[in-house]
């Protein structure tokens, strides 16, 4: 049984994750719209990928939380171990390379840099992507050995405990996620040219105009709120599941352990709503939708007093 601290957290993390599902399908459905009304792009293919990458690695993390806690013995057994290992590699990695892509793009849109290095990247975009994509197939070929290797270590042993030292837990970690590690680099870079790009522009916008604030401005601020809180809801998000493993396999604690998923999920939830408020399409379509919400209410409270 949970205790009334526990239960409040878990309701939580259960909303908080209902809520993430229900704003990527919005992304989602929007994309898949706008790619029927208007040919196919590189940003319609990102959005599409990262919003079903997200809402799967959502479902993943709760749905392990919940049986973590409610049912530890299917936990524990190595099928279950075995399948959850994998298909966390496969989606999580996933969604980390589609929100890299996504970072990249928006740089290479939006900043504004007269080395010929930067025009070379702008008209290979393409290639990039080719690029990048061939990164996350070498994190995956990193990753599974590991997992492999870990499965391999932990069968040995009666049961699954954390035989693990601290040391040796960190470095299959890091090891797992290596791939991840290098995204997380590219999108550290990606912000740091862009900030760059920003002090570039404004400087010049000193000289020429003082009274009011250029568009290209509002657009840089926009796309560097996008890109920092990636970085910081990302590097909560492997806390959140560091949190949740130790938890569960070394300090058997619930409390803990629901604390890790809340962390956990707000990578793929909260994200997700900040590039909702940050395009401006996807922002009038969320709108749009309210409205059409409130008309319908209307004319429900309308036949009903009738």
């Amino acid at each position: 049984m949970l205790t009334v601290a526990e239960g409040i957290l878990l309701c939580f993390a259960t909303s908080g994750s209902v809520l993430g599902v229900l704003g990527n399908a919005f992304i989602l459905h929007a994309n898949c719209i706008n790619c029927v009304r208007r040919k196919f792009s590189i940003a319609c293919f990102i959005f599409t990928g990262l919003a079903i990458c997200r809402i799967c690695v959502i479902c993943i993390i709760i749905s392990d939380g919940y049986l973590k806690l409610f049912s530890p013995h299917m936990v524990a057994s190595d099928a279950h171990m075995i399948v959850i290992a994998y298909i966390w590699v496969i989606t999580n990695h996933t969604s980390i390379w589609f929100g890299t892509s996504l970072n990249l793009f928006y740089f290479l849109k939006i900043a504004n840099f007269s080395h010929y290095i930067y025009f070379c990247l702008k008209r290979r975009i393409n290639t990039i992507f080719i690029f990048l994509l061939g990164c996350l197939f070498i994190s995956w070929s990193i990753a599974f050995p590991q997992i492999a290797m870990i499965f391999n270590v932990q069968q040995r042993n009666a049961s699954w405990q954390f035989y693990l030292h601290k040391n040796e837990f960190i470095v299959n970690h890091i090891l797992l996620n290596l791939g991840v590690i290098f995204f997380f680099m590219v999108a550290i870079v990606t912000c740091f040219l862009l900030i760059i790009s920003l002090w570039k522009h404004n400087r010049k916008m000193q000289l020429y105009v003082s009274t009011f604030k250029s568009l290209n401005t509002e657009v840089h601020v926009k796309v560097m709120k996008v890109l920092i809180s990636f970085i910081i809801l990302l590097i909560l998000h492997f806390i959140g599941i560091l949190i949740e493993t130790l938890s569960f396999l070394k300090y058997e604690n619930k409390l803990l352990l629901i604390l890790g998923l809340i962390i956990a999920c707000m990578y793929p939830c909260c994200h997700s709503f900040i590039l909702i408020l940050a395009n401006s399409q996807l922002k009038q379509a969320i709108l749009k939708a309210l409205k059409q919400l409130k008309c319908r209410k209307k004319d429900k409270d309308v036949r009903v007093t009738w």
